[in-house]
């Protein structure tokens, strides 16, 4: 046993504080020899100190540690590792580079940081990002805990963390604009629309200069630290202010009863395919971070590389990656980029029983954090009521095509949105889950907005640079009538009410409802749907929006009111979606009682449902149609039908809080074109 001071330990991996000093430890299999190098600033173009870790007395297997004494939190470092060197691309390590520590909780960005510098020949020093050193334990929570909402009670809020604050007419203080601080200062917007939770586009610390020349990372899809919160995202300046404010913001939105999910990317780094530049991984040891090919990087992601998830150095850096950011930074729940690729093995072939996604789902430290998959891959693995686990719930892709598809009257859409509507048995009802199992969305980051979803037949993406071929081409949009902006109020109409449409299908459907930050106002990217590198206006929040279009934040405030309200109310115990199923007494019917109209030509339903156990009744009118229909209505012993949503209303009318829903007095409904109707009755309305 190795006794000299300095020896330091090879657990717990990275940079962690003790006493006296703090104690580095770094994986690799790889390397001949391993320094430290401790910098005083971000852009020096020396190490300060460079420490070298000796094989004799450093190194425990695989595993290089020293203690270094007289050190402490804020501390600025990074790794040089030393081992064989060929003339093939991505065969490292490469001793001239300065490297991120895996496992590193902090990471600082100089001013001139340079991917070519990282790519090419040559010390890179001045630079590089470097690691810092964090205490985790030195914070005050005041109490704070993960809020472990219900899923039933949930409604998400998919937003971007700069984005969200960067427009001038936010009301942000400037110095907070784009920045964790910022949001902080938006949450009172956020607690009024009365989502329940935060879906933050990727945070960890990106490499925003991963994009075509002349523009930015705006997504964040380019992680290259899974422990660091993005640094361009703290309105402070040390080192350690990035982890104390990130802290802050989600101590605050839990404050406001609001949970915090973060969009993780455990799929590919910003270190690119075997001619990208050497930021951590590929110089540490590449052949076990990596999916290799023949010396080449596997590229089922689309991003020019493939972790090598199932591998058990990284199996285990991605379940201590989430358990830090549980345990150590308060978050509630994770969504899985390209899930699907955790699935693959070392040859990228898929597994039926995928080790890391079930070491994510039986570790105790994670019990009760919400797991949301995108259940898909860039290489054709679709896996959307098939994704392994119990614990799991996936985003629904197929509920958002059959929702735009039935709104554009597209044929055979009838019998696919009845089934999403119900929360798609036809994916989850052999699993005996709970109806939460599908998270249901519309639009998402990626693609359309909501208003230009009804603008936009096609995409128009000539901004990002690639002539317009980037970005999906199956958009499944309709325009209502002309492309893009336009001065026609019929058209406006009838977009306002194409979009309360599709809002309506998403917060009424069995699951959990996920809206897009600024679809409550009409956000509009101007036909883009690859915004991936549009750090600017195109992405940001318009804030000038929630006047022009407040009607549709209204729609949205007042829909979150009352589902919430209703879930909370009527609390159940965990039950499938089965069991509701058969609870809830549905019967589909057309604008005829009993006789839906099933055929490819249909674009009109309804379903009547009763919750027993709550002596609920509803009717859903669906019409889709370009022509008015009238709808028969069931007869009801309990009380008259009531009227509380009708998209095709002006505001206030298009929804109504329950307790206030006018009487409908007649046996039947006329539903408007292309229009949305819900009726309810019982449940202790008057």
């Amino acid at each position: 046993m190795n006794q000299h001071p300095d020896t330091g330990q090879p657990s717990p991996l990275g940079a962690t504080v003790v006493d006296g000093g703090v104690n580095f430890s770094l994986y690799s299999r790889v390397a001949a020899g391993v320094e430290l190098l401790l910098f005083d600033r971000e852009d020096d173009d020396v190490p300060a100190q460079v420490i070298a870790f000796h094989p004799e007395s450093n190194r425990t297997y695989h595993y290089w540690h020293r203690m270094v004494p007289g050190i402490k939190a804020g501390q600025l470092y990074g790794f040089r590792v030393h081992g064989q060197t060929t003339v093939t691309y991505g065969a490292r390590p490469d001793p001239e580079k300065v490297l991120l520590d895996p496992y590193g909780r902090g990471v600082v960005v100089p001013n001139g940081y340079s991917r070519d510098a990282a790519s090419n020949p040559g010390d890179n020093s001045s630079t590089a990002m470097k690691s810092v050193v964090v205490d985790a334990s030195d914070y005050d929570w005041e109490g704070d805990q993960p809020l472990r909402r219900p899923a039933a009670q949930t409604i998400i809020y998919e937003m971007h963390v700069g984005g969200f604050t960067r427009d001038s007419r936010s009301g942000v203080s400037p110095s907070k604009q784009g920045t964790y601080a910022g949001l902080i200062e938006k949450i009172p917007y956020l607690k009024e629309l009365g989502i329940t939770a935060v879906e933050l586009l990727p945070v960890f610390q990106f490499d925003a200069l991963d994009a075509p020349d002349g523009k930015k990372n705006y997504w964040g899809y380019a992680p290259i630290s899974f422990f660091a919160p993005h640094a361009a995202y703290s309105s402070r300046q040390d080192p350690l202010g990035p982890v104390c404010e990130f802290r802050d913001m989600v101590k605050a939105l839990h404050r406001a009863g609001i949970e915090v999910i973060l969009d993780v990317v455990y799929n590919h780094t910003a270190e690119g395919n075997e001619r990208g530049p050497t930021l951590s991984f590929r110089g540490i040891d590449r052949s076990t971070y990596y999916i290799l090919h023949d010396d080449h990087y596997a590229n089922y992601t689309g991003c020019g590389n493939t972790l090598n998830a199932n591998h058990p150095i990284v199996r285990r850096m991605i379940v201590d990656s989430l358990r830090y950011w549980v345990r150590e930074m308060h978050v509630d729940g994770f969504r899985f980029d390209l899930a699907s690729i955790l699935s693959r093995d070392s040859d990228g072939v898929p597994l039926p029983n995928p080790p890391v996604l079930w070491d994510i789902e039986s570790d105790p430290q994670l019990a009760g954090t919400k797991l949301l998959a995108e259940a898909w891959d860039a290489a054709g693995l679709y896996q959307v009521g098939s994704f392994v686990g119990d614990a799991w719930r996936e985003w629904n892709g197929r509920f958002r095509d059959d929702v735009r598809d039935f709104f554009r009257c597209q044929p055979g859409s009838v019998r696919r949105i009845a089934d999403r509507i119900v929360g798609s048995p036809e994916l989850y009802g052999h699993k005996l889950r709970e109806p939460e199992q599908s998270v249901n969305f519309v639009t998402c980051h990626d693609g359309f907005t909501l208003n230009d979803l009804v603008s936009y037949n096609e995409k128009h993406n000539e901004a990002n640079g690639e002539q317009n071929r980037d970005g999906c081409n199956d958009n499944r949009s309709w325009n209502c009538g002309v492309e893009g902006p336009t001065d026609d109020p019929e058209i406006e109409r009838l977009r306002n009410r194409q979009i309360k449409n599709m809002l309506t299908v998403t917060m009424l459907s069995l699951g959990i409802p996920m809206i897009t930050m600024g679809d409550e106002v009409r956000r509009t990217q101007n036909g883009n749907n690859n915004a991936y590198c549009q750090d600017n206006e195109i992405s940001w929040f318009d804030w000038s929006l929630l006047e022009q279009h407040a009607d549709i934040h209204r729609f949205v405030q007042v829909f979150c009111d009352q589902r919430v309200r209703r879930t909370t109310v009527h609390e159940r115990e965990r039950v499938t979606l089965v069991d509701l199923l058969c609870e809830a007494n549905e019967t589909w019917h057309g604008v005829k009682l009993n006789q839906p109209d099933w055929s490819d030509s249909s674009h009109c339903l309804a379903l009547h449902a009763q919750l027993q156990s709550a002596e609920i009744y509803f009717h859903l009118i669906l019409n889709a149609y370009w022509q008015p229909m009238e709808f028969e209505l069931p007869p009801l012993d309990v009380g008259p039908w009531r009227r509380w949503i009708d998209t095709s209303l002006e505001s206030p009318d298009d929804i109504v809080h329950q307790d206030c829903a006018p009487t409908v007095a007649t046996n039947h409904y006329l539903a408007e074109s292309h229009s949305v109707v819900m009726l309810i009755s019982g449940g202790g309305l008057s």
